[in-house]
């Protein structure tokens, strides 16, 4: 009787949640950008190409650059070395990344969010990144130390993104690549 109850349940979970959470897949090509001019984007770049996705890293990506893509991954993180590198303010930065997305959104090309810059790159700054590319987002990938005070499950739960929270940087490659096969 047990045993039944409990496959019943099982079933019924299945049944109701939304099959993009069993089986979300985006299509390629991709384009990978930063929000925030983080170093971070091009680790993203280097576990995307071990997984054999075909894409193209523009750390200042335009809406123009999204032009023939499927899928836009962005990986958010504030850098003042990197927006000096760059030679934007976080003000231009912040509303780069804006038209980025409105532009996505509007083509209809999803976002997935990487979030790999754990503590580091959270908080100050970097929120601002965070929430706009988090909430704009239709999955997530998120290493664990960069949500200690569930500020991206917040977002994952009330918006309904999915999110896959790693250990280290290194474990995103995998959930990286299961999102394209």
């Amino acid at each position: 009787m047990k045993r039944r109850v409990l496959s019943i349940a099982i079933l019924l979970i299945i049944i109701l949640l939304p099959s993009n959470v069993l089986a979300q897949k985006f299509e390629q090509p991709v384009l990978i950008s930063s929000a925030g001019q983080s170093a971070d984007v091009k680790l993203v770049k280097m576990l995307a190409e071990r997984q054999k996705i075909n894409s193209n890293t523009v750390l200042m990506a335009k809406p123009e650059d999204l032009t023939g893509i499927k899928t836009l991954i962005i990986v958010p993180g504030f850098s003042s070395k990197g927006l000096g590198a760059a030679g934007v303010s976080q003000q231009e930065e912040f509303e780069r990344v804006q038209a980025l997305v409105k532009s996505a959104n509007d083509m209809k090309i999803p976002i997935v969010m990487v979030h790999i810059g754990g503590n580091a790159r959270r908080k100050g700054q970097s929120d601002s990144f965070n929430q706009l590319v988090a909430d704009n987002s239709k999955y997530m990938i998120v290493v664990k130390q960069g949500d200690e005070d569930g500020f991206f499950t917040a977002i994952s739960k009330g918006k309904k993104i999915p999110l896959t929270l790693v250990e280290k940087i290194a474990e995103t490659e995998v959930p990286i690549g299961n999102l394209f096969k």
